[in-house]
């Protein structure tokens, strides 16, 4: 599907099938009146009767064939508060509706038009890429959508699809598809012909000579080897500057190991990945958008299978920290990987890191306690974890921050090692992050536990069947909010330059001397002198000390800006502390 922008009349749109979007109780906009009169009175009269107020999932249909209009059918949506994912839905409903009616050419009329252009590709999303096409009856597809906005805000909408889209395809490709090296390609992929990008990947010979224990142990019983993948974004001009860093779960298929699962709850396991599948959408949407701030991804990708060689229940590991873990449950893998991807991070990334988020399909606990939708945060600092809830709700990804109960991290010490590789029978969610907070180092961190959103056992709006891409819209809003600090702090600095400041200064250090000892004669001269007072409020330096206090700034000392680089997780502070 083509997405594409345009400023032209909407009612001149010659296509298949208009979709117009009107807020909950909202009045019809002007567009929505001049239809509905090209119509004779058809729209409103139609609403009327379906009692349409704009709230979202309600819709008016009409065919127009034989009206003045070059588009065939018109569809008046609801848009509810307008929300980005109540627009998407919004987009998502008019894909959905052209491609049950097999119409190839779509246009858009609402708000938000990267929301729009997100939600027609995300709503039109299916993967079929491995099934057999009738010839009898081949596939509905929209050729053209339309987005009646900004060209910008479109190709935005476009990228961002394009991530998230992506990182569904990786999570519902079959394990004999989407293999660690197929992890590793698809992230080289992405840096391929980016000047701002680098790839590094360790096979498994690297990976046991650096003595990634965790990973190792894993990935024993399987065939395919493992791959631990690194990806840097580095703006020009931004290497010294801290960088921001995900890292995602990367089982591409998770048997259980010797604690074998049951056969009902292994089908999804080639989703198990879905963690590492939106670290690396979010960097194809970065490597696109350009946030100025350098942003690293790791991901250790592997299989957990049963062998002879697999790793065993009660065996002691020594993890890549150094660290011994006692294991209890060879099903509780993914958390031995993150260990040694975290510990990496901690350690080998420079400069050091301003934070370390996870992202990982971790503990059925998660969805026990928040259900399908809200993804479970754990963090050790609050301004990293205000900053993921802030992006979080910018995305329109639902988040809900859960304690880090020191009382339950009691249960994963062990007497054969430093610690369990599981806790008690409750709270598994929070005994899973608190064992990954051990391996995080110093470094700000927030470990997100998405088993509930990653995957969708239904359609429902733009979230279609199977793995959703959750976490690539708010991975990328925390990029590009973590850049907006070194972009726009510096501008008032260098303000004082282009007024040339040193020569009216230098007038008026000579009449400020003439007149020191008259303070008091000053009031009466004032309205004598019109023009002086707009000659100090022109350069506001006008505070005899302030002279001075420009050359302290000297704006000239760009260090200032790198020493914002690790308070800004701190600007959004005024989120919410509880998800939306």
């Amino acid at each position: 599907m083509q997405i594409r922008a345009s400023l032209n009349d909407p009612q001149l749109f010659d296509g298949d099938l208009l979709v117009l979007g009107r807020a909950a109780n909202a009045a019809p906009d002007a567009l929505e009146i001049s239809l509905d009169a090209l119509l004779g009175g058809a729209l409103s009269k139609a609403a009327a009767r379906l009692l349409f107020k704009g709230k979202a999932g309600q819709k008016v249909a009409l065919d127009v064939l034989g009206a003045s209009l070059p588009f065939g059918r018109l569809l008046l949506l609801g848009l509810g508060e307008s929300t980005p994912a109540q627009l998407r839905d919004f987009a998502a409903a008019g894909a959905n509706e052209a491609l049950a009616l097999r119409l190839g050419r779509v246009g858009f009329v609402a708000p938000g038009a990267a929301q729009i252009a997100l939600g027609a590709r995300l709503g039109a999303y299916r993967y079929d890429a491995l099934k057999s096409v009738d010839p009898e009856s081949p596939r509905a597809a929209i050729e053209e959508a339309v987005i009646f906005g900004d060209e910008a805000e479109v190709a935005r909408g476009v990228a961002l699809a394009d991530a998230v889209c992506d990182a569904r395809e990786l999570a519902n490709e079959p394990p004999n598809v989407c293999t660690p090296q197929r992890l590793a390609d698809y992230a080289a992929a992405i840096a391929e012909g980016v000047e701002e990008m680098e790839i590094s990947v360790l096979d498994k010979a690297a990976i046991y000579a650096k003595g990634m224990g965790g990973l190792i142990a894993v990935s024993r019983g399987a065939t395919r080897e493992p791959r631990f993948i690194h990806l840097k974004y580095t703006p020009k001009g931004q290497e010294a500057v801290a960088p921001l860093v995900f890292v995602g779960k990367g089982l591409t298929f998770d048997s259980g190991g010797l604690s074998l699962k049951p056969s009902p709850s292994m089908t999804e396991m080639h989703m198990d990945m879905a963690g590492a599948a939106a670290t690396l959408g979010a960097m194809a949407a970065i490597a696109k958008l350009k946030p100025n701030t350098p942003v690293h991804m790791v991901v250790g990708a592997c299989e957990n299978m049963p062998d002879g060689d697999s790793y065993r229940v009660s065996d002691v590991l020594t993890m890549y920290s150094g660290k011994t873990v006692e294991i209890l449950n060879t099903d509780a893998e993914g958390r031995l990987v993150l260990a040694d991807a975290l510990h990496y991070a901690a350690t080998e990334i420079t400069p050091k890191p301003r934070g370390v988020l996870d992202l990982a399909t971790l503990t059925g606990a998660c969805v026990v306690a928040l259900g399908h939708h809200y993804t479970g945060l754990f963090s050790d600092d609050d301004a990293l974890a205000d900053a993921v809830l802030a992006a979080a709700n910018e995305a329109g990804e639902l988040m809900w921050r859960l304690p880090l109960d020191p009382k339950i991290g009691k249960e994963l010490e062990s007497s054969r090692a430093d610690l369990k590789n599981v806790g008690g029978r409750w709270g598994g969610a929070i005994s899973a992050a608190l064992f990954l907070q051990h391996f995080k180092g110093e470094l700000p961190w927030v470990h997100l536990d998405i088993a509930g959103p990653a995957m969708s056992e239904k359609n429902d709006g733009y979230v279609r069947v199977g793995g959703t891409g959750h976490g690539v819209l708010t991975l990328v809003a925390l990029a590009e909010a973590l850049a907006v600090a070194p972009e726009v702090k510096p501008e008032p600095e260098p303000k004082p330059k282009k007024p040339k400041a040193p020569k009216a200064p230098k007038a008026e250090a000579e009449a400020e001397p003439k007149k020191p000892k008259a303070p008091k004669a000053e009031a009466e001269p004032k309205p004598k002198k019109p023009k002086a007072p707009k000659a100090e409020a022109e350069p506001k330096p006008k505070k005899p000390k302030a002279p001075k206090a420009e050359a302290e700034p000297k704006p000239k000392k760009p260090k200032a800006p790198k020493a914002e680089a690790e308070p800004k997780p701190k600007k959004p502070k005024k989120a919410p502390t509880q998800g939306e």
